[in-house]
């Protein structure tokens, strides 16, 4: 059985102090490690490390003012405290300055200290958030384990997020968020369909007050809430079974629906204008249906 122990920890930074915010997530990781042995990957919500204040705290030249390149001493500590504890880390999401761009980036490191894969946030909350937009999906493997997929926040909001990042083969969709708004209810639909429709789990985990709102969730293949958290401070851990990615894909969901087989059936023949191509069987899916298709009701 192939199965991922994640803690999704919804928690708040230190407004505009991001040495003590920084310290606040390194004894929170070390917390995790020591109270749950068995979790292999850590994930906290968007912008933690970037020590950003909460939306009507925010000052327009905060982002500038930290934004960095993804090299260096800021970086170097996170890939010494996934080293130190052993851990899978998803340190949320940091400013990334390149050349005159910042971007809203995501990283991955191993518990080897190397950075494995860095995503930048390709639907930025526009006209809000003024950072610029990534152009690539990004996924990692997990030796032996499985693959996952990296979205941040409104990312989830544009179905093409989920079903690229499963048609790549993610297995689980990590999503640092940081949403102070009334519209987290519409954000838990979103992480919802994105799981059933593309048969994957999401784990959508938020700020807590006063940074954001909190609710962060992890969702199954089946779009089945497993865990949800309240407003506060939390930890979420959750051990997934990828396997069932697995069976879901290839029995359906609940036994019934299995819309992966159907693109492959289909897909290439339905135009799809909006993007000037047609749909392409994705490279795990294999030459043949494993489940042939049920006789019509």
């Amino acid at each position: 059985m192939r199965t991922l122990t994640i803690a999704a920890i919804q928690t708040a930074p230190i407004p505009f102090d991001v040495e003590a915010t920084w310290q606040r997530f390194a004894d929170q990781v070390r917390a995790v490690r020591d109270t749950f042995p068995h979790v292999e990957l850590v994930v906290v919500p968007e912008l933690m490390l970037a020590a950003e204040a909460p939306l009507l705290q925010a000052r327009a030249d905060w982002m500038d003012e930290v934004a960095q390149p993804l090299t260096g001493p800021h970086l170097d500590r996170i890939c010494s405290l996934a080293e130190e504890t052993g851990l899978w880390l998803v340190p949320g999401s940091l400013y990334e300055r390149d050349d005159d761009k910042i971007y809203n980036t995501a990283v991955a490191v191993s518990p080897l200290g190397e950075v494995v894969a860095r995503y930048r946030k390709i639907f930025p909350w526009q006209p809000y958030e003024q950072t610029s937009p990534g152009n690539e999906f990004v996924v990692f493997d997990i030796p032996g384990t499985g693959r996952i997929g990296l979205a941040i926040c409104y990312d989830g909001s544009f179905p093409e997020t989920a079903r690229q990042l499963a048609w790549l083969g993610a297995d689980v969709i990590i999503q640092p968020t940081l949403t102070t708004t009334r519209d987290r209810e519409m954000e838990l639909v979103c992480s919802r369909a994105n799981a059933w429709t593309n048969q994957v789990y999401v784990v959508n985990v938020n700020g807590a007050d006063p940074a954001g709102v909190g609710a962060s969730v992890v969702v199954d293949p089946e779009g089945v809430i497993r865990q949800q958290a309240g407003s506060g401070e939390e930890v979420l851990v959750d051990t997934l079974d990828l396997d069932a990615v697995t069976r879901v894909r290839t029995y359906g969901t609940f036994g019934l629906n299995r819309p992966w087989d159907q693109l492959a059936r289909h897909g290439a023949q339905i135009h799809l204008p909006m993007y000037g191509a047609a749909i392409r069987t994705p490279s795990w899916h294999g030459d043949t249906l494993a489940i042939p298709a049920s006789p019509a009701h």
